[in-house]
């Protein structure tokens, strides 16, 4: 997958407003390789415009497409190997198993995709300061620790482009630097594309594109 183009999109619960927005209602494409980043307040569709790129949603009017082919044309059995190959997605709501430790969590995501060896999972939990976390459950670790268990996970997959969903909204300073240095050794290795939502910060990476929705 080389790009993902947005055509016209705008969400069903603001189509009887007066949108003012970078992204919806326009022409934008996201292109492999390429780092964007989309800033927006709360309640205008952040999350959303994740999840209908993520083909998890579908209440938007307009057009979005991988490599020229709409979403909508996308048989439901496809789905499970795009997600699988193509694009990796760390959810603001992280979406893990809580009654898992934080490396079986990891694991369950590596054993189907066969992406990183099990010494490479140790040592991104060593790189994110979570070395003495690895056989917490889930349910007994705090949100920024979590944060950072679901980018290991995300980062277990092969990827075109890589999204991010507030990824570090519980991050201290420190832990954002080591956590943008593994995602960007990893998107850049892959050559891949990388899109960042926020409610505003724009974290230390090199964007090539910068959007308010």
């Amino acid at each position: 997958m080389t790009n993902i183009s947005l055509n016209n999109v705008l969400p069903s619960f603001l189509s009887d407003t007066s949108v003012v927005s970078e992204i919806w209602g326009k022409d934008i494409v996201f292109a492999k390789g390429e780092y964007s980043l989309v800033t927006a307040v709360s309640g205008v569709g952040k999350s959303s415009l994740l999840s209908y790129i993520f083909g998890e949603r579908c209440d938007f009017s307009g057009t979005i497409a991988y490599d020229g082919q709409g979403l909508e044309a996308i048989k439901a059995d496809c789905w499970s190997a795009i997600r699988r190959r193509h694009i990796s997605y760390v959810f603001q709501g992280l979406r893990l198993f809580s009654d898992l430790t934080a490396l079986e969590n990891v694991l369950v995501k590596n054993r189907l995709t066969q992406q990183k060896s099990e010494a490479e999972i140790h040592a991104m939990f060593d790189a994110l300061c979570l070395a003495d976390k690895k056989q917490e459950k889930a349910a007994r670790l705090s949100f920024g620790q979590l944060q950072r268990v679901a980018i290991i996970r995300a980062l277990c997959q092969p990827f075109d482009f890589l999204l991010l969903d507030e990824p570090f909204s519980h991050l201290d300073e420190m832990n954002i630097s080591v956590a943008t240095a593994l995602i960007e050794q990893e998107v850049q290795s892959r050559k891949a594309g990388l899109l960042l939502c926020s409610l505003g910060q724009e974290y230390p990476f090199n964007y090539h594109h910068k959007f308010k929705l």
